[in-house]
């Protein structure tokens, strides 16, 4: 039977079917669904963990005993991940390990671009790289057999073109897979140097023997066409590349890593013409230079961002493809704050105390945009934490407690309590403010730790999160609603005035979560002074008409900031707007 399927669903149906036995991520987009689609099997032991390193390490432990085990993260994800990642390449696997990273060219939802093809290469973990979902699906089945036929982790590359984009799947039946007796043997799975000096050998010869594999595996094939034009590529740039070149041959590499040679030196010498298409970092094209191909790739295409069929048409001969263009200007949409989010309010008091704020990675980081503007720095996940106490030891005395560190409360579970015991340890006296509204926001809405549930929705122990920063060192912990604008502006005055550190948790869940029913808010055209202070709030249902501001019903949640922020009561919220909607009048 085919079905059509996302890439990410493919992964996880191939998973499945492999008969994977423990999954454990982190979510990440774009390899969010992977997991949550795998969540839906019954014989799937899943899981969210803390972060990628744990969920990496969840993964090791099920395969150190002989169970099909999984991880799948983002590209920046697996940077926390690499600790084990490395060191997993040495000690090999009891049960297939399959480590799904998808990488965003273009930072659709990133704060870098990376190529993991270089990871893969550095820890000398074998790699493959699907181009569409029935790839997605067979290559992870195939994954988990060279896995344990090999010894080592898999490497399974995506993209975000790979892992949103929809093809048909070929759906098989599951085959359990029965785990073998588990042996102890410290020789191989305890990485102390003596060890270690042993296995990386061991590394190196497998290493070799998945090259000659990659001379002739079914991952790997040649498309003969052309004896003008060759080109060598892979995953989703193998189907751009298709459009731009449909007389073409193909070497296409779905074996990223180890890479084959005497295969690519054929390839190239039945052609005249050799074209390298790569997104990111040139990995294919240094390997084929090193073989002495001359190859065309990164000289006429750019290693930053996403590509498309044009940019590579214009690229190769100055041609351009049919665009749909529409006669009027469309506006720009970029990405704001939900209506009712809970982070506006917290970013309006910051922004009005003058504060710096050292900001992390979730919906606040929106805050950093204009209207609210309030946030000035942002570099990865928990770092907000450790850069605010670093910006106190090293211009304090100037800077005086104007900093403040903002984190969500899914993202400091993930890595911003060690940021925060640095900060006791090393008598810091910053303030640190939790954004707690009770989700992973940014990611689709995963749970956490810090919800009460796990993956499947089962009841569980919340992390309470005034205990565990009591548990750290902080003494002066408020909760405080960042709705209540008058008090959780005290609280910021009083905190950051204080002389030790403090921990502040703005408590208000992700509007989305809402289920009772609020009225929306309209403006009083009488009472309204036109001061436009409700503007400053950036909310989406907010917006000028006629030089005026108004207030789209259809929009509008009713979580009543703004009419909080009007000082002259022109905004107001009650069952009259509903009747209004209702009757067309809004």
């Amino acid at each position: 039977m085919k079905k059509l399927m996302l890439g990410n669903e493919a992964v996880a149906r191939g998973a499945y079917e492999a008969g994977v036995g423990v999954v454990s991520s982190y979510p990440g987009t774009p390899s969010t669904e992977i997991t949550q689609e795998i969540a839906k099997y019954d014989e799937v032991y899943s899981e969210w963990a803390p972060n990628e390193k744990v969920a990496l390490e969840v993964a090791i432990g099920a395969s150190m005993v002989g169970v099909r085990a999984m991880s799948c993260m983002k590209h920046v994800g697996l940077n926390v991940a690499a600790d084990p990642l490395f060191t997993a390449s040495y000690t090999g696997v009891g049960g297939g390990l399959v480590v799904c990273v998808a990488d965003d060219q273009g930072m659709h939802s990133s704060q870098n671009e990376q190529d993991s093809r270089l990871v893969a290469i550095s820890s000398k973990v074998p790699m493959l790289e699907p181009s569409d979902s029935e790839e997605c699906k067979e290559y992870v089945k195939q994954a988990f057999v060279l896995s344990e036929k090999y010894d080592t982790p898999m490497l399974i590359r995506l993209s975000t073109r790979v892992s949103h984009s929809q093809s048909l799947v070929e759906v098989g039946e599951r085959k359990e897979h029965v785990p073998k007796d588990y042996v102890r043997d410290m020789a191989k799975n305890v990485m102390m140097p003596a060890m270690a000096m042993k296995r990386h050998h061991y590394v190196e010869k497998r290493l070799d023997d998945m090259r000659a594999l990659a001379e002739d595996c079914p991952f790997n094939t040649v498309e003969k066409n052309s004896d003008k034009v060759g080109v060598i590529c892979g995953g989703i740039a193998y189907q751009y590349a298709k459009e731009v070149f449909p007389d073409a041959s193909f070497l296409k590499l779905g074996m990223i890593n180890p890479m084959p040679s005497e295969l690519i030196l054929d390839f190239a010498k039945g052609v005249e013409k050799v074209y390298v298409i790569e997104e990111l970092e040139p990995v294919i094209e240094n390997h084929c230079k090193v073989l002495g191909i001359d190859v065309i790739g990164k000289s006429i295409l750019p290693n930053i961002g996403e590509f498309s069929v044009a940019q590579i048409k214009k690229a190769v001969d100055g041609g351009e493809t049919e665009k749909f263009t529409v006669s009027e200007a469309v506006p720009g949409r970029p990405p704001v704050m939900c209506a009712g989010c809970p982070h506006r309010s917290t970013f309006y008091v910051l922004k009005k105390l003058g504060l710096i704020i050292s900001g992390d990675i979730g919906c606040y980081t929106l805050g950093a945009l204009p209207p609210s503007s309030a946030m000035d720095f942002c570099v990865c996940m928990g770092a907000s934490v450790g850069m605010a106490h670093g910006i106190e030891k090293a211009r304090g005395r100037e800077f005086g407690k104007k900093v403040v560190a903002v984190i969500g409360d899914s993202t400091f579970i993930h890595s911003g309590i060690t940021g925060l015991i640095d900060i006791v340890y090393n008598k810091g006296n910053s303030t640190v403010i939790i954004l707690d509204n009770s989700i992973t926001g940014m990611t689709g809405h995963q749970d956490n730790p810090t919800t009460g549930y796990t993956i499947k929705g089962e009841p569980t122990k919340a992390v309470d999160l005034v205990l565990l920063c009591k548990a750290c060192g902080i003494d002066r912990i408020v909760v405080a609603d960042p709705f209540d604008l008058k008090g959780f502006e005290e609280v910021v005055r009083e905190e950051t005035a204080a002389v030790e550190p403090s921990v502040i948790i703005a408590q208000r869940p992700c509007i989305l979560l809402k289920s009772a029913q609020m009225y929306p808010a309209r403006v009083i055209t009488d009472d309204c002074k036109n001061c436009k202070m409700c503007m400053r709030l950036g909310c989406p249902a907010i917006s000028e008409k006629d030089g005026r501001p108004t207030i789209d019903a259809t929009l509008c949640v009713g979580c009543g900031l703004c009419v909080r922020v009007c000082k002259f009561g022109a905004i107001r919220q009650d069952d009259s707007n509903l009747k209004r909607l209702a009757q067309g009048k809004e």
